[in-house]
This record gives C-alpha cells, sequence and structure tokens, in this order.
C-alpha cells in the first residue's frame, strides 16, 4: 500500500510535509486534500510524473490536467494572458473552488492542455494544498484521486483503497467537504462559459461579472 501521511490542516506537521514535497520534487504522485475532493498530484513541469498521473488514473489522454497553484504571480508564466473577467472572478472567488480556463502558455507540457490550448487553473482554500504548491515554487496537478469514471474520494483512506500502491504517498489531512467538485469556467471565450457547475453557482459567478 500507498505510504500514508498524515497532516494536520490547521497544524501542518513541517516534517511529513517536507517529506511530501520531496516526493513531488523527485517525480512522485501523491494523493492531498483540497476544498472539494482529494486530487491526485504531481509536479506539473515533470513530464515523467505527469504521464504516471494518467496511467494510475487510466485516463484519456484527450483529457487535459487540472492546476493549483499558490499565488497570482506562480499563474503568469502559465498563461498567455489574464482577460479581465478572470481578474474579477479571481478577485472575488479565489483562494476557492472555482477553476479558471486559460489560453496556455506554450512553456506548458502538451500533456497537461491534451494540445488544446487552454488550462484550469485555480488557487486551493485547502492550507494543504496551497502549501504543497508553495513548497514546488511552480504548479501542482489537480485532478481527483481515483481511476477515471471512479467515484471522487472524501478521504486518505478512501484514495488508498482506491489506488492502492500505484501513488507513491497520501497526505491523510482529514475528511474533505465532498458533494461536488470545483465550478471549472472557461475565460478564453467572451461571455465566459460553463464548463462544469459545481461549488460555485453559475448565478454567482455571472452576478459578479455584471458588477451586481
Amino acid at each position: 500500500m500507498s505510504r500514508c501521511l498524515k497532516i494536520d490542516s490547521e497544524k501542518p506537521d513541517a516534517e511529513n510535509l517536507a517529506e511530501a514535497v520531496r516526493i513531488l520534487r523527485e517525480g512522485g504522485v501523491i494523493g492531498f486534500p483540497t476544498e472539494t475532493f482529494y486530487g491526485l498530484g504531481a509536479d506539473a513541469r515533470n513530464e515523467a510524473a505527469v504521464e504516471k498521473i494518467f496511467r494510475i488514473k487510466g485516463r484519456d489522454f484527450r483529457n487535459p490536467l487540472p492546476l493549483i497553484v499558490a499565488n497570482e504571480n506562480d499563474l503568469i508564466p502559465l498563461v498567455e494572458e489574464i482577460p479581465e473577467a478572470a481578474q474579477i472572478l479571481m478577485k472575488a472567488f479565489w483562494p476557492g473552488p472555482l477553476t479558471l480556463v486559460f489560453r496556455a502558455s506554450s512553456s506548458l507540457l502538451p500533456r497537461l492542455t491534451a494540445e488544446t490550448g487552454k488550462i484550469g487553473i485555480r488557487i486551493s482554500s485547502h492550507p494543504v494544498a496551497r502549501l504543497l504548491a508553495e513548497a514546488l515554487s511552480g504548479p501542482l496537478t489537480a485532478t481527483s484521486a481515483n481511476i477515471s469514471g471512479g467515484p471522487e474520494c472524501s478521504s486518505a483512506e478512501a484514495v488508498m483503497d482506491a489506488l492502492g500502491d500505484l501513488t507513491d504517498a497520501v497526505i491523510d489531512g482529514g475528511t474533505t467537504p465532498g458533494g461536488k467538485g470545483s465550478t471549472v469556467l472557461d475565460v478564453t471565450v467572451s461571455p465566459p462559459l460553463i464548463l462544469r457547475a459545481g461549488v460555485v453557482p453559475s448565478d454567482l459567478i455571472l452576478k459578479t461579472l455584471n458588477g451586481c
């Protein structure tokens, strides 16, 4: 079975956090908690690690991988531009469960974008997810920690049951809220287009964009 690293979301254990980051930097894949479900994390700059994500999940290569970054400065080199609508929504909903789809920078691995030229990114409101991205000083993959098509996981135990020893480690950060995943919104078109309904309601997004 995969190694389990216990990390209290309120008082993160520095030693276990450092071990998780070491695994990521060395090309490993870990399960980690987010503000919705558990995610499957790898250093998004590491081609071999990204390929491993697809193998673990049995994921179709035509499906892009969403990313988590620690802050807006880390977003800038990953995208071609940040449209005005995106800036409004980032201010209103980040950190939080809103994934914005941007035109991807040419520096990103083609596998991440599924060669669509677009990439979904958010700043997570979960402290462990943000700490991992911050320690990496770069993007962390944030696809759900499950086999593609299978149920999403709200606990480290569920991730380990679903994936067994396919991951290098799983961070046990307690139970996540579950329910819905992040809302996914394409900001490369005008008006922005909801690609997946999620935690952030579509009517609230519309009101925010309209200044209501």
